[in-house]
Order: structure tokens, then C-alpha cells, then sequence
């Protein structure tokens, strides 16, 4: 069952790094995705229907593992992107002369180091203990909707 945990995790951990794609999480579509994902491969990989806690369990570990692989692929696209983040911020700092202080004084402050590691903390933290349990709940639904397709197949 390693190998459909660490394809559910790669599915939504990477989803959910990537700029403009990952907006699709907004409403968990990439994490239910990785957790169903995980638990369609799971039952693929075995002649027995999985029972729903099987389903849980196996969105629940692909939820870990996405975790960890959101933290990796963050770092990466971080710093592919922050050269132009930190241009685009040059840009509207030096072209918007009205910016109240505070506003400027943030926009100043993501382009320090410091902002990107608490940014991925944050994240990594938002993955690990709110992701995981809806990778759980996309377990459970792909049990759900394709365990009995494996059951009707069997019959």
C-alpha cells in the first residue's frame, strides 16, 4: 500500500504547491483528490473490497505524505519564483508613490527570507493537521465510489 499513499500524496502535495493551480484547494479539490486517488490504487492493488476505515487510513497516510511533499515542492517553486516576486514588488514600490506606510512596510517584508520560511511553516502546519483529515474524508469517498464498482465487478 506504499505505492498508492505516496501517488495520492505526490497528487496533492504538488497540486497544491503550484502557483495559480493550487487555487483549486480552496476547496479541498486537490487533497479529496490525492485521499480518493490513494484509495482507488489501494483497491486496485487488492481482489477484496477495502472497507471504508481501510479507505480513511490510506487517505490519511497519502495526507502525511503530501504534507511532506508540499513542504519540498513549496521550497522549490519559492525559489524559482521569488527573483520575479521580489521584481514585481520592486516594481510597485518604486511606481506607487501613495502606498500607505504599513502597506509598504508589508510588501517590503516578503521579500525577506525570514517571510518565506515562516510562509512555509504556516503552510507546512496548514497541510499536516488541515489536509490530512480531509485526504481521509477523500479516502473514505473513494472507497466509497469505487469499492463497489470492484464488488459489482466480482458478483
Amino acid at each position: 500500500m506504499i505505492q498508492p499513499v505516496l501517488l495520492g500524496g505526490l497528487f496533492l502535495g504538488v497540486l497544491s504547491a503550484l502557483p495559480i493551480i493550487s487555487a483549486g484547494n480552496c476547496c479541498c479539490l486537490w487533497t479529496l483528490g490525492g485521499g480518493m486517488l490513494a484509495a482507488y490504487l489501494a483497491q486496485q492493488q487488492t481482489p477484496q473490497p477495502l472497507r471504508l476505515l481501510d479507505g480513511a487510513r490510506i487517505g490519511f497516510l497519502a495526507g502525511l505524505a503530501g504534507a511532506a511533499i508540499w513542504l519540498f515542492a513549496a521550497v522549490i517553486v519559492d525559489l524559482l519564483m521569488s527573483p520575479l516576486q521580489q521584481r514585481m514588488i520592486d516594481l510597485v514600490l518604486r511606481n506607487a508613490r501613495d502606498i500607505p506606510p504599513e502597506a509598504r512596510g508589508i510588501l517590503e517584508g516578503f521579500s525577506r527570507q525570514t517571510s518565506m520560511a515562516a510562509r512555509l511553516a504556516i503552510g507546512f502546519v496548514f497541510q499536516l493537521f488541515i489536509q490530512t483529515p480531509f485526504a481521509a474524508v477523500g479516502g473514505l469517498l473513494g472507497v466509497a465510489m469505487f469499492g463497489e464498482t470492484r464488488q459489482a465487478q466480482h458478483q
